[in-house]
């Protein structure tokens, strides 16, 4: 898909091969912005400004190595996330290669939007023996002429035997930060969260905002739908929108942790921060025939700054 803009020509939409032979899509934008999205795991790996500044953190021991997930960029979380059930962790989505459809229902008339493309995973065999069930998990994946990354997930029940299924649900997004310990999240104040390092015990959030110096896995609920990350040392702020995805988890490995993840440099836990739109504390439950739709859309606005503090009204509202 290309269009042309005078003597230069946007390619809007590109299919070509990637790491170890592996088919993978290029999103453009005419000012420069870019994403890139491999059919293995229908996984985001690389999200650009309009500068070509990666803002997605791909770790470089990742493997690109079919059944292994790939550590970084957008994995998705299906149908379990983490260990919250009795699925191979973060369940089977992110290890399945996913297939292109040739012909997308358009965007609406009245949108500008044309990087974007629909990924769609069914249930195989193998996945049936260990979750039997019949499913179509069809994924938009767009560029805004903005540069906003918009992702939309709706998964629909296929099973003919009359069965409901139940299923969690991520988006894991790694998003590329300069210094974690100059990291700050603003909008999961005064919440309640179940701590995944102390075997889910829930608690409520104290701090004005979220800062990091150690270990953190959380699991955020009942969250805004919308969350800001400040890059203090880059003068950046993620703004992170949701629909249907009512949890957050955050999750940074910090030192001791990330020597252990074998696809992990030992000091890349620094320039990393795992912000995730999810469904975790209550499943989600479809009946055949029925649809689910889950949507995450992020942009990345410089900070603006009030007496050295972010305001984060300004901040919220201009993305």
């Amino acid at each position: 898909m290309s269009e042309s803009r005078g003597a230069r020509e946007t390619v809007y939409v590109e299919q070509c091969m990637g790491v170890n032979g592996l088919q993978k899509i290029i999103l453009r934008e005419a000012r420069g912005y870019s994403a890139e999205v491999y059919l293995y795991g229908g996984q985001v790996t690389s999200w650009k400004n309009e500068l070509g500044e990666e803002l997605l953190f791909v770790s470089s021991k990742a493997n690109f190595t079919p059944p292994k997930s790939i550590r970084g960029g957008i994995p998705l979380c299906f149908p379990q996330v983490s260990n919250h059930g009795p699925l191979e962790l973060h369940g089977f989505a992110r290890n399945r290669f996913w297939s292109l459809d040739p012909n997308p229902p358009p965007f609406p008339t009245n949108s500008t939007t044309r990087a974007f493309i629909d990924l769609i995973l069914k249930n195989s065999e193998d996945d049936i023996k260990t979750w039997p069930h019949r499913y179509e998990f069809r994924l938009r994946i767009a560029l805004a002429p903005t540069g906003d990354l918009m992702m939309t997930s709706r998964i629909r029940n296929t099973n003919t035997d009359g069965k409901s299924f139940t299923f969690t649900f991520a988006y894991q997004t790694y998003l590329y930060v300069t210094d974690i310990s100059e990291v700050r999240i603003e909008g999961l104040e005064t919440l309640d969260y179940l701590d995944n390092l102390k075997e889910k015990v829930r608690f409520t959030e104290q701090g004005d905002a979220i800062t990091f110096e150690s270990e953190v896995h959380k699991v955020y609920l009942s969250t805004p739908t919308k969350i800001a990350i400040i890059d203090h040392e880059r003068k950046r702020t993620f703004v992170l929108r949701k629909d249907g995805l009512p949890d957050a988890v955050v999750w940074n490995p910090w030192d001791k942790k990330a020597k252990t993840i074998a696809d992990l440099g030992d000091d890349e836990y620094k320039n990393m921060l795992c912000v995730q739109s999810a469904c975790v504390e209550k499943a989600i439950t479809l009946k055949p025939g029925e649809e689910w739709k889950g949507r995450q859309e992020i942009c990345a606005v410089p900070s603006s700054y009030c007496s050295g503090q972010l305001d984060p009204k300004r901040v919220l509202l201009s993305c």
